[in-house]
């Protein structure tokens, strides 16, 4: 169990690193010159080199990678070319926003997601079967920002229950923003429920099939028994990691929703700071997102360990 563990936080450290530096390069890499971008078109060239010199954007790459890595350990990304500030505060307080959405959206996707495909797979082929499938399908094709406008027009517009836009700013209170989360959480769940209830139906249909589980029945054990003590924990195992990458999408499919319902999350202040071209922000953003993707992986899998007996006692078979 601990040499499966190690091995996992190596490969999720090792997958950060990679991912720094990729980052790095990609914002690098970027069109222009971001002291022109501050300055207008109109600055002087002497100007301009005395900005890149401030920014030390004359140093060699290599340098400012480990400059920026070294600060990013200490929670130090920089200043933000665009407001002055320092990027982990600024960041920190939109993320806290996007973080209020992330988990109503969580909270009700996985556990509806979950008790909806154990209903499809144990009804298969019956009403409620093809009723919970084939509004999954239509939550898989349709893209979130589509789904957040119908959403508006139903609940904002004809029925005014819920603010069709959010008039805070960053620093807005829970209490503030409560009113106005649910609208976007609920376009999320939607699309990110869809493919759950999908991979939980079908392996529920394999679990209740299985040899053990048809034991479990000729032994006499009800229907809810056999489900919540024997299909239920083996159905989980193939559905976490489907939890785990969609959990890591809400990091890009909040930027949508929340530019339709201009909430001030962190998918805003990135399309803000792309757009403004402030690459300390982008670089940490990116760098936060990659975080939450290695970590909802690293916590699937450490879920799996648990779930599964033969992974903890492997090890001691060998």
């Amino acid at each position: 169990m601990l040499s499966f563990l190690a091995r996992r936080i190596a490969a999720a450290l090792g997958t950060l690193l990679l991912a720094s530096v990729l980052v790095f390069l990609a914002v690098q890499a970027l069109p222009g010159d971001v002291a022109t971008q501050v300055l207008g078109k109109d600055a002087t060239p002497d100007a301009v080199a005395a900005l890149r010199g401030q920014l030390g954007l004359d140093r060699p790459a290599w340098e400012r990678y480990t400059d920026w890595v070294g600060g990013a350990l200490h929670g130090d990304f920089g200043t933000s070319l665009v407001t002055g500030k320092a990027v982990g505060g600024e960041v920190s307080a939109y993320l806290g926003n996007s973080a209020l959405i992330a988990g109503i959206t969580i909270l009700f996707a996985v556990t509806g997601s979950i008790v909806l495909g154990v209903l499809a797979g144990l009804y298969r082929d019956r009403w409620p079967d093809h009723l919970i499938s084939t509004v999954s399908l239509v939550g898989m094709s349709v893209p979130e920002f589509v789904v957040a406008t119908v959403l508006v027009l139903c609940f904002s517009i004809a029925l005014p229950w819920f603010p069709a836009v959010v008039l805070y700013g960053p620093d807005a209170s829970v209490g503030q923003l409560l009113p106005a989360v649910w609208l976007p959480a609920l376009a999320l769940a939607v699309v990110m429920a869809a493919y759950i209830v999908r991979m939980a139906r079908t392996s529920v249909i394999d679990v209740m099939a299985s040899e053990y589980v048809t034991t479990a029945r000729l032994k006499g054990l009800s229907t809810w028994r056999v489900v919540t003590r024997h299909a239920l924990p083996g159905a989980l195992l193939p559905t976490l990691h489907v939890i785990a990458l969609n959990v890591a999408w809400l990091a890009g499919g909040v930027a949508v929703v929340e530019n339709v319902f201009n909430y001030p999350g962190i998918g805003k202040l990135m399309l803000s700071s792309v757009q403004n071209r402030d690459l300390p922000v982008i670089q940490a953003i990116a760098l936060v997102s990659s975080v939450v993707y290695v970590a909802c992986n690293l916590a699937a899998d450490l879920a799996t360990m648990a779930l599964n007996p033969k992974l903890r006692t492997r090890g001691r078979t060998r």
